[in-house]
Formats: structure tokens, sequence, C-alpha cells
């Protein structure tokens, strides 16, 4: 006969509250700690196990997540109500050593650039948003007319549109930002062919674009624009006939053996909840440092959702130059916040809260745990070029269609995405691997969610067998497994470059 299930979990000795397994009613015992509720509390939410005095820190994680605003007695509810933020960082161990793995290898497109896909996509691109409805009536008359039909080896022509390109200066942080990202997407090796379509005035001009680059026409890269082609519907049929020559060639990539070292792995979170910091972030964790073990990259991002967790990742940095690259971005990140009348603790987010996460400490210590403990390599501004393997920082905004479109820029092929409260994203030409940080999500989205990690909180499987499930998902990924969201259709509306700067 086994025994019930605590209805308390405490993450680490030092810290004066646990989590509530499951709704505690007023008056129950909290299990290990010799004290009862005062008050109803909610699954995933915290207890208070001593007595916390107003101005004194809340510890969880063995970290500071917040600072009390109230008295709050043993078996009280700690949250929103009675905690506030604190400028206070906790120490964080230097030592960070990179994992070593056995080799593993995945079956993957080798291009002529020497990158490897996961996928072969042709994508249909724009530098404006003036020629997106063209280049969505080029892929959608693509796929009427059936011109994929005798190319089993291409996944899809993907349209891939956006808000910008024009009505912004021609030089500047903005400017340069949506350039990289149009060019990093170009050249992410899940693309296995591009058409760039234009309209031909815009800011983002074509030809300047290939000529910085060195992006040279012919083969699998096409461009043209609508005015110079004579309008909408001429643009149409040049889009396809450019396609019709392009498909011979995408369509000749075969997959080979490839090691597992040539996958760069995006991670995000979204929708987090409480149990994210303590399952799916912590699993993923392990399959990222087992990764960057194989000689793979691993990109964290989310500048805003390390905020007072960036002291673990500075710790961990290969270099004081590489900490200091870090330090710098959280500096301009004040600054943008402030700027823009806003702080960098107005997360988390409504559901955030409702799940149990009060502070932006509290969230961003979670949120730092897909990253596992591998060292910090380097630190890259949004959709820059990686060129180093291991973690590797990628300044980005929190929103994660944001965040997770600059990951591709960067080089990403495969996307890792852990969720507690239920995310609907996918990513094209990246396929995203979604994982639920308990079971509850996973059974209610589970058309949705690829792995569930919700057991490692029951103590049914442990952090670092869910995080070897899904390394070895990951691989099958890059091999040509489909996701659930792959198979939603999901990806074709999720590329939001990151808008910096005036819109004029």
């Amino acid at each position: 006969m086994t025994s019930a299930r605590p209805n308390a979990l405490r993450l680490n000795p030092a810290d004066n509250v646990v989590i509530a397994m499951r709704r505690l009613e007023a008056g129950e015992r909290v299990d290990g700690e010799g004290l009862a509720t005062v008050e109803p509390i909610t699954s995933g939410h915290k207890v208070a196990v001593k007595p916390i005095r107003a101005g004194e820190t809340i510890h969880k994680y063995g970290q500071v997540i917040g600072v009390a605003t109230a008295d709050v007695s043993p078996g009280g509810h700690v949250h929103t109500h009675n905690v506030a933020m604190s400028s206070l960082r906790e120490g964080a161990s230097a030592s960070a050593a990179q994992r070593q793995e056995a080799p593993r290898t995945f079956e993957g497109y080798r291009r002529a650039t020497g990158k490897v896909g996961a996928r072969n996509y042709i994508g249909v691109l724009t530098s404006v948003n003036c020629s997106a409805t063209v280049a969505r009536h080029i892929a959608e008359a693509a796929e009427r007319q059936g011109l994929l039909d005798a190319y089993p080896d291409i996944d899809g022509i993907v349209p891939i549109t956006h808000a910008s390109g024009c009505g912004m200066a021609g030089s500047g942080e903005g400017f340069e930002v949506l350039r990289r990202t149009l060019w990093g997407t170009a050249a992410n090796p899940n693309f296995g062919g591009v058409l760039l379509v234009g309209l031909g005035c815009e800011v983002i001009q074509i030809g300047r674009l290939k000529s910085d680059y060195g992006l040279d026409e012919g083969g699998t890269f096409q461009s043209f624009t609508i005015q110079d082609t004579g309008g909408t519907r001429r643009a149409i049929g040049e889009g396809l006939d450019r396609l019709a020559a392009m498909l011979p060639l995408v369509g000749a990539a075969r997959r080979t053996t490839v090691p597992a070292s040539e996958i760069t792995l995006g991670l995000q979170c979204g929708g987090s909840d409480a149990w994210s910091g303590v399952t799916s972030n912590p699993a993923l964790g392990v399959a990222s440092d087992r990764l960057a073990g194989l000689g793979a990259t691993v990109i964290l991002s989310e500048t805003p959702e390390i905020y007072g967790a960036e002291h673990l990742l500075i710790a961990r940095a290969a270099s004081p130059q590489i900490a200091d690259k870090l330090r710098a971005r959280l500096v301009w990140w004040e600054g943008y916040t402030a700027r823009n009348g806003a702080v960098m603790d107005n997360n988390p987010g409504p559901g955030n809260k409702a799940g149990g996460l009060t502070t932006i400490l509290e969230k961003s210590l979670g949120a730092v745990a897909k990253a596992g403990g591998s060292p910090l390599m380097d630190v890259v501004e949004y959709a820059e070029p990686i060129a180093e393997k291991g973690l590797v920082f990628m300044d980005s905004p929190g929103f994660d269609p944001c965040s997770a479109t600059g990951q591709v820029a960067s080089g990403a092929t495969l996307i890792a995405f852990t969720t507690g409260r239920g995310s609907a994203f996918g990513c094209k030409p990246s396929p995203s691997i979604k994982l639920s940080s308990n079971t509850e999500i996973y059974r209610r989205m589970e058309d949705d969610i690829d792995i569930d990690c919700g057991p490692i909180a029951t103590g049914e499987a442990s952090i670092e067998a869910k995080g070897g499930e899904i390394l070895d998902y990951l691989l099958e990924v890059a091999s040509g497994r489909r996701t659930k969201s792959e198979a939603l259709g999901y990806g074709g509306a999720e590329f939001v470059p990151w808008q910096i700067g005036a819109v004029m």
C-alpha cells in the first residue's frame, strides 16, 4: 500500500514558503511543516511556513523573490496582496562545467553554407508590409495549383509577412534590427529556398539588403518588387514562375546523418505558472545541458524575464567580457522601459499570477532554469548571427512570438516552448516542441502539447529522466517527426519582428 502524496512541496531548506500541491482548505495540515493553513490556498500558490514580518524577504528556490508588505502568519497565503518587488539578489555559484555526452546524430538537410536544417521549406519573405498580400497569394496559389505534388521532400511554401519595412528611419537601431531579422530568417537552414518580395519604394530596399549581406540572385534565392513587375496580378504570376524554377533544386535535397552538434535550439516559455520553474523548465534545462555537451548551440532569450535572476547567468559567464555584455543589455532595457513609461517589474501577467507567480523575480528564477547549468558562452543582440557553441543569450522582448522570431533569425532550427497555463504557438520554418509544466493543462490541451512534465511534481518522474525524454524527442523532430503545433498548421502567422523606434 503506497502512502498519499504530500500536499505541499518545499524547494529549498532555506525557503520560508512551500508550494501547495493541490487546493488546500482553511485549517488543513501542511504535510511535513507542522502547521495548518489559515485560509484556502489554490494549487501552485505559496504557503508561509514561518512568521514573516512586513519588510522581510520572501525566499523560494533558496533565492529572494520579493519582500513582504504586511505581516504573514504561518499557514497564510503569500501572493500579490502581501508581497512586493525587492532589489536584493542572493549569491550565485560561479562553477559551471560543460556536460560531456556520448555522440548522437540526427537526419538533417546539409546546406551549401555548411549549416544543417531540420526542415526543407520554401519561404516567401516580404521586405515590407505592402507586399504581404502578394506573398500570401503566391503561396496560396502554389498550393491550389499543386506545385508541390511532385516534390514530397519539400515541407511547404510559407509566406513570411510582417507589419513594418517602411515609415521608419533608414538607419539606426530599429532599421538594423529589422534588416538583421529579414536576412537572418532568409539564411535559416530550414529554408531550402527563399523568394523575397518587395513593393519597390519602401525603406528596406531589397537591393541594399542583397548588397550588404552578399545575397546572390539565382537558384534557391530569388527576389523582385511589385512595382517593377507591373502590379499585383503580374507579381503573383512572377512569383509562381520563380517558385516553379526553384522547386526542382529545393526538392532535390535529401536528409543525411549528421552530428547533433549541428542543432541550434531556441528556448521559450509562455503562459508560465508556479510549476514551470519546478518541472518543465528544469527538465528542459537538463536537455539543454546535454545538447550543449553534444556541441550544439542553445539560445536563451526574453531579457525582461531574466530580470532578477541575471546574477545566476553572470556567475556562469565564460569571461568577464561576456558578463559585461549581459549587464549592458539589462541597462539598455531599464532605459528602454523608462522611455516608454514602463518598468521592468510590470511582469508577471494576469495568467501568471493566477498560476501562482507573484513577482518578476519569482518568474525569472524559474525561467532561467530552461538554460540548465552550462557556461554562458556569448551574449548577442536580437537576430544577430551566432558563432559560438553551447549556451548563448540573445537579447529579446519577453513576448514569445517576437522572441522566437529573433531566435530563428539568429539560426534556431528548433524551438522548445514550456507552458503552464497553455499556449497556442507554432513557428515556421523551425518546429516548436511544447512542454507542459502540469498534467492538468496537458490533458486539457493534449492536441497542442508534445510532452507532459507534470509527473515531476508528483514524484512519478525525475527531472533528469524527463530531460532525457525531451532530448530524444528533439532529435526525432530534427529528423522529421512532426510536432503537435505542426500538425495543427501553426507557424504561418507567428513571424513578429521586434519594432524599435518611431513609426513615421
